[in-house]
């Protein structure tokens, strides 16, 4: 995959991710992902599990969204590309939980369709056991 190519994509998914986040619509994000889509969020905690086709990731961004109320951020920090549609993206989110400001670093693991939907997205937390902490509280 293009590495700008790779870029521009994930920009746009969280700009969408962010924009859903603060109360705005899911159409955004649902042009960005395949209808058979499966995300992987690792960890026992509140948005744990893995979810499986667009309406169950949907629902999953909400989840994270109403527990965060709507404070929720992405901030990319930088990407990995190689010759597939495979893609891995460091990142940073920031939310109040709490009346506290906490944040994380995850590496997601994409697969892509034509560069520009998502297929499957598998997130590695850097810290598992902060990250469970943030999305218990």
């Amino acid at each position: 995959m293009d590495r700008a190519r790779a870029i521009a994509l994930l920009d746009e998914l969280h700009a969408a991710q962010n924009e859903f986040y603060a109360g705005g619509e899911s159409a955004p994000l649902r042009k960005l992902l395949t209808p058979d889509i499966t995300w992987i969020v690792p960890g026992q905690n509140h948005i744990a599990g893995t979810y499986q086709g667009i309406d169950a990731v949907i629902d999953y961004f909400r989840r994270q969204r109403d527990f965060a109320n709507g404070t929720s951020r992405m901030h990319r920090r930088d990407v990995l590309v190689g010759d597939g549609d495979r893609l891995a993206a460091l990142t940073d989110g920031t939310a109040t939980i709490g009346g506290r400001q906490r944040r994380w670093s995850t590496v997601g693991v994409y697969d892509t369709v034509d560069e520009r939907r998502i297929s499957s997205c598998w997130l590695l937390p850097f810290d598992q056991r902060e990250f469970d902490s943030i999305w218990s509280s």
